[in-house]
């Protein structure tokens, strides 16, 4: 399937960003999809990783916590629980122990495996059907929890393309594909307006990674994590992936193959999208006093210190609203991108309430935040889908803007209770003390607890009375 530029010499891309649900995805999700697909008449649909929710009840029997452990061995306490609210009980469990008697719903990791396939199958059936109704070719990178569903990428990928529409190519690892070199890294050529083959811009995705370490070091890592699994549990404590040394080299090599490819050896004008962001993006912001209304903590590497975002770099609408989960080490991405030449913008998702635009290093540097309702994420009418429009004789100058469930569908969505605490759920010291930044939430406590000192005065006041 080819990309091109219309006649009138635009094209549009939407971005989605951490669908993030299970095989029964929310209804206000696919509402959103379908709003947004309507109103953009996009040209490309790109996701950016975490449609799964690797850790969905739905999967727990083949849930992994971290790459290299056994399926449904480690789970997280959160899923558990969940788990038990909506009745699904383990059918591994039952084959645990040799002297139990044969029991129907004994199945081997086999059969559960391939329930697992199905399922996934079944949630990108259900996101993709708008775009697939609409005629609009996709692609899908990865992010940090699709393959903890016990589905790695790879095998994703294949799944991937049974739907009509999908460009994500087979990569040709061994070989060397100019194009592509691994699940969720690829290029996507969009050619000239003019019929020929000219690329006039490449839209390149790229996989982030997942979490940081080895197997065998998160296995030195696990006892702490069941330790303190209450505190744990919520929060990525391992610390996030970056992309594969490969990922980064490609970057420059696929540059120099579209150049070679229109024969001026001039780099094509390009946009990236990934999933976690690198560290570069805390350059779009400013260290304020703690105290500072809105202020957001830092996390890991930038922990101990607020920020706000710096309106001199950052694009009109832009918001912040929770630290930038990047990675501890910096694998030197950003570098690569200005010293390969053509890249203009770097878009990411993974931070659910971020939706802001900074211009550092010579690059945009964005996000999308989630479109999804089964997750953490900002309030309803704030979530949303990023849209792009490009002008082939300038795609570097680019428009964007967020089409938001607000001002898509309106302002409440299906389950306003599960939103109000997937806005506030507090992970740990710094996300309450986020919390308390914000006026809203800061008021309210300052009235609940003036309502109680206010009665408890009034209690003595009457006793002292007597």
């Amino acid at each position: 399937m080819t990309l091109r530029f219309h006649d009138d010499g635009t094209f549009r891309v939407l971005q989605m960003a951490d669908i993030q649900d299970g095989p029964e995805v929310n209804r206000d999700t696919i509402r959103m999809i379908e709003a947004a697909i309507n109103e953009a008449r996009p040209d490309l649909v790109v996701f950016t990783g975490d449609q799964i929710r690797g850790y969905d009840p739905a999967y727990i029997d083949t849930f992994l916590r971290r790459r290299g452990e056994n399926p449904g061995a480690r789970v997280r306490l959160v899923t558990e629980i969940e788990a038990k609210l909506h009745g699904i009980h383990r059918r591994i469990a039952a084959r645990r122990d040799p002297d139990l008697p044969p029991q129907d719903d004994v199945v081997t990791m086999d059969d559960l495996m391939n329930d697992t396939r199905q399922k996934v199958r079944d949630t990108f059936s259900a996101f993709l059907g708008p775009v697939i109704n609409a005629g609009v070719p996709f692609a899908a990178t990865y992010g940090n929890h699709d393959f903890q569903c016990g589905i790695l990428p790879d095998e994703q990928d294949d799944i991937y393309r049974e739907f009509p529409g999908c460009l994500n190519p087979e990569a040709d690892v061994a070989g060397g594909s100019p194009l592509a070199i691994e699940p969720g890294t690829f290029a996507l050529p969009v050619l000239s307006s003019d019929g020929s083959e000219h690329v006039a811009m490449g839209v390149m995705l790229v996989n982030s990674g997942d979490y940081a370490g080895k197997p065998e070091e998160n296995d030195a890592q696990y006892p702490r994590y069941v330790a303190h699994s209450r505190g744990l549990d919520l929060a990525d404590s391992d610390g996030y992936g970056t992309p594969s040394a490969e990922a980064i080299a490609w970057l420059g090599d696929v540059q120099r193959t579209l150049a070679e490819r229109n024969g001026d050896g001039e780099p094509v004008p390009s946009i990236t999208f990934q999933h976690i962001p690198p560290q570069e993006f805390y350059d779009c912001l400013t260290e304020v006093p703690a105290w500072t209304p809105n202020a957001v903590e830092g996390a890991r590497n930038y922990a101990g210190r607020c920020y706000v975002l710096n309106d001199a770099v950052c694009r009109p609408g832009s918001r912040l609203g929770e630290a930038i989960g990047c990675a501890d080490e910096n694998v030197g991405e950003v570098d690569a991108l200005r010293e390969a030449g053509g890249y203009f913008a770097l878009y990411c998702g993974h931070d659910h309430k971020n939706s802001f635009v900074g211009h550092v290093h010579d690059l945009d540097l964005g996000y999308a935040p989630t479109c999804g309702f089964e997750c953490y994420g900002p309030k309803s009418r704030l979530r949303g889908i990023r849209l792009f429009e490009f002008r082939e004789d300038d795609p570097a100058a680019y428009e964007t803007r967020m089409l938001t469930w607000g001002d898509l569908v309106g302002r409440y969505s299906g389950n306003e209770l599960r939103v109000f605490f997937e806005d506030h759920c507090v992970t740990g010291a710094a996300t309450l003390r986020n919390e308390l930044r914000r006026p809203q939430v800061f008021a309210t406590v300052a009235l609940t607890l003036s309502a109680g000192f206010a009665a408890i005065v009034r209690s003595i006041a009457r006793r002292l009375r007597r």
